[in-house]
């Protein structure tokens, strides 16, 4: 069951919030010794989090499905590039990360259990009292149970403080059975602003015309850091804004981090990156930020000439902080209740 984007949380009675967590989708399978991790997208996940893995095999219960988030604590923060890190090739780097920064299953879900039997068909607040009872017997340093309000005002303070380790709220139906493939859930995120200096661009993969801008940071030593980028660029604006970056060409354009290379998803045109002396400046909207880069794509809200390029510094994003919430689920001592 997926969630679709609203703009604000829903007000009036039979609305469940929970965090957003910042981590990879994941439903957890067990039919005897047999145990699947699987993505969103139906992939397996097991070989790339073997602690999670064991940690289902382990649980003294013949059959079991779960519902739940992978996440990685580091620090301060959840890290979303830790996860990111997993998807290699090579078993012995993972089962040496798996050691170093163990992921945790964060469950907000349960589809089957030992007690209820089959669950999908069932009401949120039917499951929900099944995943609580199954996590009251099975809780461990790995399998951790998400938070839950009902209260539109505390959902609103999660969101507040949704950034460095939240990717915002999730708002279900309490009366609502699961929907497999439906987007039956709501999601909102927090939506800031951040001065960015333009410190280079890419062409569009079919024409010679701007296809997005690369965006940057002054930290303070005074380097400019690549933080994300946007494509959200009218049409009608490309022509002219294109003649306007190649006027201004000229290397490095990022003195710090630069735009990384191709992936696997790229082509030799998308991947190539145009540098740009720093002088122009952009205001754009952001929901979430991890490793003092922008997650997401960035929505472009407009120039800013009065701006100094050096006035855009790391400061605007704040710090990655754990909110109080976060370092309840994930404490040591919920595990342990």
């Amino acid at each position: 069951m997926e969630a679709r984007f609203v703009e604000a949380l829903p007000d009036g009675p039979g609305w469940q919030f929970e965090p957003k967590w910042d981590g990879f989708r994941c439903l957890a399978f067990k039919q005897g010794d047999e145990v699947e991790l699987q993505s969103k997208s139906g992939k397996p996940l097991a070989r790339y989090f073997p602690e999670v893995a064991a940690a289902i095999a382990g649980l003294p219960v013949d059959r079991v499905v779960l519902d739940g988030e992978l996440l990685i604590p580091v620090g301060p923060t959840l890290s979303f590039e830790a996860l990111q890190m997993r998807l290699h090739p090579a078993e012995s780097r993972i089962r040496k990360l798996s050691t170093e920064t163990p992921a945790r299953l964060m469950l907000f879900d349960c589809l089957w259990s030992p007690e209820a039997g089959a669950l999908v068909e069932r009401p949120l607040c039917e499951r929900r009292t099944a995943l609580e009872a199954f996590y009251d017997d099975h809780c461990s340093e790995t399998l951790r149970l998400s938070p839950l309000t009902e209260e539109r005002a505390v959902a609103q303070s999660w969101l507040a403080a949704a950034g460095g380790a939240l990717d915002g709220v999730i708002a279900k139906r309490r009366d609502e059975a699961y929907q497999p493939g439906e987007r039956a859930m709501l999601k909102v995120k927090r939506l800031r602003t951040a001065d960015c200096v333009v410190g280079g661009f890419r062409y569009a993969s079919k024409k010679r015309e701007v296809g997005s801008l690369l965006l940057g940071l002054y930290d303070d030593a005074g380097l400019l850091h690549h933080v994300g980028f946007t494509s959200a660029i009218a049409a009608t604006d490309r022509p002219a804004l294109t003649e306007r970056l190649e006027a201004l060409i000229e290397a490095p354009g990022f003195t710090g981090d630069a735009p990384g290379g191709p992936s696997r998803w790229s082509t030799e045109r998308s991947a190539e990156w145009q540098p740009l002396r720093p002088e122009l400046v952009a205001e754009v909207r952001y929901d979430h930020v991890t490793g003092r880069r922008f997650r997401h794509g960035t929505g472009f809200l407009r120039w800013r000439p009065d701006k100094a390029p050096r006035q855009c510094t790391m400061e605007q994003l704040g710090e990655e902080a754990r909110p109080a919430i976060v370092e309840t689920a994930l404490s040591e001592a919920e595990a342990a209740r």
